[in-house]
């Protein structure tokens, strides 16, 4: 998605004052497209940038409120780090596709130019029949031919059904996928999401398809690179107040009484619908349903030692466990997801958690000791549930001077962090220019 810099848009002469509420990815993706244009106030809730990708603390540790895969592909991420001097060589871990399960599926991508690569990834992998391969590369292959795209919007389930992918190919390499991908189980999620997600991917160049995993952590990687730069680009910050009111008015919009020019409203729906006023929200901000994400952290004496810093299990409590000893140097520290759990799957309390996971972590390395230390992260409302049919509202509220941004606004992707990115400088380019048609 282009910067600000490469449209054609005359500012007005006076930089006009403008409110960003909410530094999660989404306001601060929007408010580094505008701090060269505009005079930025950013309001935070929480005493740390990142919304629901951050950093979280307890007494003993700092951990993530959960796990990130990056892709390739998320090209707006990649620029606006590169933008704020966020130095992604040594802060992501660049893996060629790779699609590991201890007890399932065993795949890597040599780097090859696309799509060889995939080819030659599908054909040597370990865990699939001959016949399997062949289906697999085959729906792939019809689903490339078609140009990404899906006639009407089916579920995924009802897709594969009609791509004849059978039950072993559906378990060991489309739930993981989908689940990764969209959050949202096979039976409910949207195909026309998930191919968006594919073509940008494995239907791109080989590069689009390497997965980056995070070596620092999630605040570390783009939210206070960001702060930092904006703050030397004269944006003002407010954390920890958490912003009560939003109304637009005559001349721009006042956020708690204070008047600005215009504003973004970049924080979850939930939250939108309450700080503005009933008659402006969309209907389907109140509709918009949620998939939970549970993080299971386990930190031992010893490195836990994992086979690949992220593997996952094809039968097990969790999906996918990632070595945050190696990726991190979180000494002895291992991290386990648990994406969109269907309602009683999971055992009731955090002790039992915890043990399930554990027997999981010891199905991979066997002489794990008992965990010195753990915890249960759970972000109830992590996503939005990505099933078809779904409408998502613009970034435009349909008044003068007010926009929304988040993963939830209407786009083709998914509630990943390049939906949220996009949003955040989709929001930004309306602003200005309907600023832009007002001033004129």
């Amino acid at each position: 998605m282009a910067g600000l810099d490469d449209l054609d848009v005359r500012l007005p002469s006076v930089k006009p004052r403008v409110a960003v509420i909410g530094a999660g990815w989404a306001g601060l993706a929007a408010a580094v497209e505008l701090a060269p244009h505009v005079r930025l106030t950013v309001f935070e809730a929480g005493r740390t940038p990142g919304g629901r990708a951050r950093r979280v603390r307890d007494a003993e540790h700092t951990i993530d409120n959960g796990q990130h895969i990056l892709l390739g592909a998320y090209q707006t991420c990649w620029r606006l780090m590169r933008q704020v001097g966020a130095d992604q060589a040594s802060a992501l871990l660049r893996l060629p596709l790779t699609w590991v399960q201890a007890d399932g599926l065993r795949m890597r991508c040599p780097r090859w130019p696309a799509p060889w690569h995939l080819l030659a990834g599908l054909l040597s992998a370990r865990g699939l029949s001959w016949r399997d391969k062949g289906r697999l590369i085959f729906a792939l292959g019809r689903l490339s031919l078609a140009r990404w795209q899906v006639a009407g919007d089916p579920t995924v389930a009802e897709w594969l059904d009609a791509a004849r992918q059978d039950a072993v190919l559906k378990e060991t390499f489309w739930r993981p996928l989908v689940l990764a991908a969209l959050n949202t189980p096979p039976e409910q999620a949207s195909m026309r999401m998930l191919a968006a997600v594919l073509r940008d991917s494995l239907g791109a160049a080989r590069a689009a398809s390497d997965m980056l995993l995070p070596r620092r952590d999630l605040s570390a990687l783009f939210p206070e690179p960001a702060v930092a730069w904006l703050a030397a680009q004269g944006g003002m910050f407010h954390f920890g107040h958490r912003v009560t009111s939003v109304e637009p008015v005559a001349n721009g919009v006042l956020v708690d009484g204070e008047a600005f020019d215009a504003a973004i409203v970049a924080c979850a729906p939930y939250h939108a619908a309450r700080l503005l006023p009933a008659a402006i929200v969309p209907p389907i901000v109140k509709k918009l349903s949620f998939l939970p994400i549970y993080t299971v952290y386990l930190r031992f004496a010893r490195p836990p030692r994992l086979p690949e810093p992220m593997i996952g299990l094809r039968r097990g409590t969790a999906d996918w466990l990632f070595d945050r000893d190696a990726l991190c140097g979180e000494a002895g520290m291992l991290a386990a997801v648990i994406s969109a759990p269907q309602p009683g799957a999971l055992p009731e309390g955090d002790a039992a958690l915890i043990a399930a996971v554990l027997a999981d972590a010891r199905r991979i390395v066997a002489d794990l000791p008992e965990p010195a230390w753990t915890r249960v992260v759970v972000e109830r409302r992590a996503t939005f549930a990505a099933t078809p049919g779904l409408t998502r509202p613009g970034v435009r509220l349909g008044v003068q001077s007010l926009f929304l941004a988040g993963d939830w606004v209407e786009g083709e992707y998914p509630a990943t962090l390049e939906g949220a990115v996009q949003s955040g400088v989709a929001a930004a380019h309306a602003l200005m220019q309907d600023m832009t048609h007002t001033e004129r």
